[in-house]
């Protein structure tokens, strides 16, 4: 039996929030219903009360009356706190979803940014906003009109025409005001994002005078979008004004037209004044959308960003839970072809690794080295072949299942804003103190937390910005061996390590092996590669050379393979091979690697 799709967000998101709906609309039939109370109080009034001058009657009516609006104002605050309620339902429902979204987008070649939660704050806000309101509100504008209508044909007709100008009046004013509106959308979410990128890079701002310069093109976007929100506003301000105007107008209009037909006997003067009253309501709805036309256009431009990035991704399949992974890896026949380029930035990449190995990955730059190592983790899917943990295709195992065996250290190591304890345990809401002391004494970073100002407890910034350069990549490396993962995958693992630092590195990797992980490590500098098992050269995305550690140097230096220990000292030039410039010094007393 194949496994079932999970459901889709939108899908979950319209079948939980029918009854909520449900009971909007029924708050606002009983709204609408007792809306009636003023007008059919004046006609009472009017026709009867003043005819015949019963004094009771008018304070019967009157407490009737007043009881009614009454439980339409609370009915009124009810239906606002509803709304208000289901714009933080929307927002707890799809949050999780839309992050979870953006990570996938971000893996998928997307821009990496939190424009998605941005998104769903303007529909939160247009949901709880007038808007809505009028929304519910609008299917009785036609009922009010025919009711103006039965009072008199004459009064209907000016209701009707009114109602057709100020709809038509709407359509037009959005017509105009959407693509101005749109536009600048587009020009303040770049902007925001660029904005976002520079701060994340102050120091190469600060440090090379390139401010002035990205404020200079900042400022010119800047000014092109308040530009168009500002055509946008004045063709809105006067479609309001307009509507404000006229609405006044058609009041006036048809009290003139009313008190015509009293004095033609047609009409009574309560139904004169009923008449104005039901017509202000009518017209109510349509007044409250053109106010609201501008956060309407921003909302439902949100929800169709919001809906493209949720429906836009291949849905996840529901899969059966795998067994804990042992560790034996395998790569087969993989290509990774990046849109735009001609060459693939990995071609045909084939090897294999048992439980508790270390393969040590060597490489010019732009080989392919980290491409591989987000492969390994499940971040990327080749384009063609197959990486597999333990013969299981590894894109097939669940992210939330496979991320506890997997330690990985990325290029660029990002630690988030809270504890160090909270970064280690990879913000686990209820993390193990005592696999994060071991993750820490493995790294042997432990000595270093203790002696800052709250030891684990120390709050280190937005990306660890309180600590050094070498302090985050060895709090990096203890997220990786948090719990003892069964794979770990190091990508130049040694930058801003100095020579203690590269030490005690060595020894995690030996510890890592010992308690039977298979660990992956990108190296530059040849003295970590002494726990290495095995070595692969890649080169154009191409595997040159893969195999025992000895022996892939051996080959690279021109030499035969040492018989056995004391491993010999392996001389090997700049100009034999890019990969592995600098592998000249014995393994672990080289000062220095290739670039790559």
């Amino acid at each position: 039996m194949p496994p079932e799709r999970i459901e889709s967000p939108f899908a979950a998101l319209k079948r939980e929030s029918r009854s909520g709906i449900g009971l909007l609309v029924l708050f606002s039939f009983c709204i609408n219903i007792l809306v009636l109370t003023s007008p059919i109080y004046m006609m009472q009034t009017y026709d009867r009360v003043l005819a015949s001058g019963h004094q009771e009657t008018l304070l019967f009516m009157t407490l009737i009356a007043g009881v009614a609006v009454l439980v339409m104002g609370l009915l009124e605050a009810v239906r606002s706190r509803i709304l208000g309620r289901l714009g933080d339902w929307l927002e707890q429902k799809l949050a999780p979803d839309l992050i979870a979204a953006s990570m996938r987008g971000a893996l998928q070649g997307l821009a990496p940014n939190a424009q998605a939660l941005r998104d769903l704050a303007t529909v939160r806000g247009f949901i709880g906003g007038n808007g809505v309101n009028a929304g519910l509100d609008s299917p009785w504008t036609p009922i009010f009109i025919t009711v103006i209508w039965l009072m008199h044909p004459m009064l209907g007709t000016i209701a009707l025409a009114a109602a057709v100008v100020l709809l038509v009046t709407a359509l037009i004013g959005e017509a105009l005001a959407r693509a101005p509106m749109q536009s600048a959308q587009k020009l303040a979410i770049s902007n925001t994002h660029k904005a976002d990128s520079a701060l994340r890079n102050a120091e190469v701002f600060q440090a090379m005078g390139m401010l002035p310069g990205f404020l200079a093109t900042w400022m010119r976007q800047c000014h092109r979008a308040i530009g168009l929100q500002r055509e946008a506003g004045d063709r809105h301000a006067a479609l309001t004004g307009f509507s404000k105007f006229f609405r006044l107008f058609v009041q006036i209009l048809i009290l003139g037209a009313g008190a015509y037909l009293v004095l033609r006997h047609e009409l009574t003067p309560g139904g004169m004044i009923a008449a104005s009253i039901l017509l202000g309501r009518a017209l109510a709805p349509v007044d409250q959308a053109i106010g609201a036309w501008k956060a309407f256009i921003a909302a439902r431009d949100a929800w169709g960003r919001l809906s493209r990035l949720l429906t836009g991704l291949p849905p996840l399949p529901a899969v059966m839970p795998l067994p804990a992974p042992k560790g034996a890896v395998a790569c087969e026949q993989v290509v990774v072809q990046m849109a735009g380029r001609d060459q693939p930035t990995l071609a045909g990449v084939s090897f294999s690794l048992a439980p508790g190995e270390v393969l040590g990955i060597l490489g010019p730059s732009a080989a392919g080295k980290s491409t591989l190592c987000r492969l390994l983790t499940g971040t990327w899917k080749p384009s063609r072949g197959h990486v597999r943990l333990d013969g299981a295709d590894i894109f097939r195992w669940p992210a939330e299942q496979l991320g506890p065996f997997i330690g990985y250290l990325p290029q660029d190591v990002e630690l988030f804003s809270g504890s160090i304890m909270e970064n280690i345990a990879r913000l686990a809401p209820e993390p193990d103190p005592q696999a994060v002391v071991d993750a820490a004494v493995t790294a042997g970073v432990h000595e270093i937390i203790l002696r800052l100002p709250s030891g684990y407890e120390t709050q280190i910034g937005e990306g660890g910005s309180v600590l050094s350069g070498g302090q985050r990549q060895r709090i990096g490396l203890a997220r990786a061996l948090y719990r003892r993962p069964r794979l770990i995958v190091l990508d130049e693992p040694s930058a801003n390590l100095d020579t203690e630092g590269e030490a005690a590195l060595n020894r995690a990797i030996v510890a890592a092996k010992g308690w039977g992980a298979t660990v992956i490590l990108v190296a530059h500098a040849p003295r970590i590669l002494a726990p290495a098992d095995k070595l692969l050269v890649l080169q154009d995305g191409q595997v040159r050379l893969f195999g025992p550690r000895d022996e892939v140097l051996a080959k690279l230096a021109g030499a035969p393979p040492a018989a056995g220990p004391p491993r010999p000292r392996v001389v090997v030039q700049h100009s034999l091979h890019p990969a592995v410039a600098g592998l000249g010094h014995p393994l672990g007393a080289a000062t220095s690697g290739a670039p790559g």
